[in-house]
């Protein structure tokens, strides 16, 4: 029955519309939670190769992360859609309701995964032989609140890789910094899926969907936040006294710290009612406002054009 629903509303569309529909379904905005972190690596290995940027490396970084994070969330909204269906906050999702169909979904998906290793290619030789490892936890996240109640640590990891992989596109070799940065985001990443997570609480447990706040509850998934973003702090110090950041860095990482404060003080165990605001606004503000440090402390610092 979903399945010709599907096929019938996306028909009635065009192209166009079609496109639309699959840039809703894998939230393309939402690149913004990982994008900031790879540029700051790929900008900071140009700063240590050359003090200036490399505007070709640069931009198929982008596309890599991109069209990989494109890859992901369409690949776990399609594993996911069943799950959808039976979850009053999701129903609504595009796979769900019929505007985006299963094959155009997995259409995209695809796409999306040869733009990944297109780009891969262009880089160098290493970051093509290890793009197959990258896309690893991004199809075993989706299937990880069915095995494990700690989804959460996947998505961590699948977002870890964004840094490193940034970094070995600049210098095509390994970097302790930047797996440093990597587990940074991994772990700030994995904490605010906690945060996330508790509005899905009752719906998971209904449905046998498991996670840390389904199966240890919310205020305990609040407390295993804060505890993931006093470890994403302390990371980003190591990561700032391993690449000799510079003042402008260490400002950024105070109103970092703040605005951790804030996200976990507008979200309580007896109030989720601003949920929404503390996963895509705040941590959006995050990303973006320490890469704007970041690249002004390089420019500060001498990286040029």
């Amino acid at each position: 029955m979903t399945t010709q629903r599907v096929g019938s509303a996306e028909d009635s569309g065009g192209v166009g519309s079609r496109a639309r529909a699959f840039l809703r379904l894998v939230m393309i905005e939402h690149s913004v939670f990982a994008l900031p972190f790879a540029y700051i690596a790929a900008l900071t290995a140009m700063f240590q190769r050359s003090e200036s940027v490399h505007w070709w490396e640069l931009l198929l970084v982008t596309v890599a992360m991109v069209a990989l994070r494109t890859f992901a969330m369409a690949a776990n909204r399609i594993i996911d859609r069943e799950i959808d269906a039976r979850n009053p906050r999701t129903a609504t999702r595009e796979l769900v309701t019929g505007s985006v169909s299963v094959r155009t979904a997995w259409t995209g998906a695809l796409v999306a995964l040869a733009v990944f290793l297109a780009a891969c290619a262009l880089l160098n030789p290493l970051c093509l032989a290890l793009s197959p490892l990258a896309v690893v936890p991004m199809v075993t996240y989706p299937y990880g609140k069915r095995f494990t109640d700690y989804p959460h640590a996947i998505l961590g990891l699948a977002q870890a890789i964004g840094p490193i992989g940034a970094w070995l596109a600049v210098t095509g070799s390994w970097s302790w910094e930047a797996v440093v940065l990597g587990l940074a985001v991994g772990v700030w990443i994995g904490g605010f899926d906690l945060i996330y997570a508790c509005q899905d609480v009752e719906t998971d447990r209904q449905q046998g969907v498991r996670s840390v706040p389904a199966r240890f509850g919310v205020p305990a998934s609040l407390h295993a936040a804060r505890v993931t973003h006093v470890v994403t702090t302390a990371l980003l110090v190591w990561y700032g006294v391993l690449v000799g950041a510079g003042p402008l860095w260490w400002i950024g990482l105070v109103a970092v710290v703040a605005t951790f404060v804030y996200e976990h003080a507008i979200v309580r165990p007896d109030d989720l009612s601003r949920l929404n605001r503390a996963f895509f606004t705040v941590n959006g503000v995050i990303g973006i406002s320490l890469f704007v440090f970041a690249l002004a402390d390089l420019v500060a610092r001498g990286l040029r054009p």
